[in-house]
């Protein structure tokens, strides 16, 4: 009999999954939101997993992190004010404070408890916590946009679980609409938006609303994430009073120590699959 222990996330509704060779758990816990797992994998390094479903591994986080956040802040003319709903695992933090441009960095995280494991188990993506430029605040981050003023922020990044629960919301043209009041006249939204196999209907739902929202142009970037359903993920971009070929290629060119991302991938990565392209280019 093998004694061998394996992480697996079912997709039923797909009749796939995903395993994991796991060598050791390293921490459990229940906060007042979610389960919150730490698992060390054989090929994967360290896993963190919110109620039984993968947030990031040690291998692959990068893809995501890169993908959420510098397209937007190359898109954007000048992103001084920057706002991250989720996201409690600081990866995309650090990202954002990788540019000098960037003033302020607001990362609105509903539960505290995701952030104080991932500085103890995920260090590397944590490394920017003490940046003075940014600022924490453990709250509801639909209600945090919902109440900010008018002009507040230059980028949001929506850096969340899947519509589901409380995120759900994060996903609706009422939040969408009120992201566009908090943008500046010149404004990025940008928001995970899932796997284009498994949720092609999603990616336009969200498209169609960012649009219904008074954005100007929509775009959604696609990039490989092993660890998520169907190995292929999404970011949906959404621009406020900035033209859609708007782009800072030198400063691109110039942000180093990066392992997907490049000047190179800004327009390549909204280059939609033939099965979508049809579909979303009729909204």
């Amino acid at each position: 009999m093998s004694t061998e222990l394996w992480y697996t996330e079912r997709y039923d509704e797909h009749g796939a999954a995903l395993s994991l060779r796991v060598t050791g758990v390293l921490h459990r816990e229940n906060s007042p939101y979610q389960r919150i797992e730490i698992l060390e994998t054989e090929h994967f390094g360290t896993l963190m997993t919110l109620d039984g479903l993968v947030m990031l591994t040690d291998r692959d986080n990068f893809l995501y992190h890169e993908m959420m956040t510098h397209p937007a802040l190359f898109a954007h003319p000048a992103p001084r004010r920057v706002l991250i709903i989720g996201g409690g695992d600081c990866g995309t933090l650090r990202e954002v404070l990788r540019h000098p441009e960037v003033e302020s960095a607001v990362q609105v995280e509903l539960d505290e408890r995701v952030t104080r494991v991932a500085e103890r188990f995920f260090p590397e993506l944590c490394s920017r916590n003490d940046d003075p430029r940014a600022h924490f605040h453990f709250t509801d981050g639909i209600a945090w946009v919902q109440e900010a003023s008018a002009g507040s922020y230059d980028l949001i990044i929506v850096d969340s679980t899947d519509p589901v629960g409380p995120a759900a919301g994060l996903f609706s043209e009422d939040f969408y609409r009120a992201c566009w009041r908090a943008l500046g006249s010149q404004g990025i939204l940008i928001a995970q938006s899932e796997s284009p196999l498994f949720h092609a209907e999603l990616i336009g739902q969200c498209q169609a609303r960012m649009k219904a929202a008074a954005f100007d142009s929509v775009d959604t970037l696609f990039f490989p994430q092993f660890a998520y359903p169907s190995g292929w993920w999404s970011a949906t971009l959404a621009r406020k009073g900035i033209a859609r070929d708007h782009f800072r290629a030198q400063d691109a060119e110039h942000l180093e120590d990066l392992q997907y991302y490049h000047a190179g991938m800004q327009q390549a990565a909204m280059v939609p699959p033939a099965f979508l392209r049809k579909s979303l280019s009729s909204l």
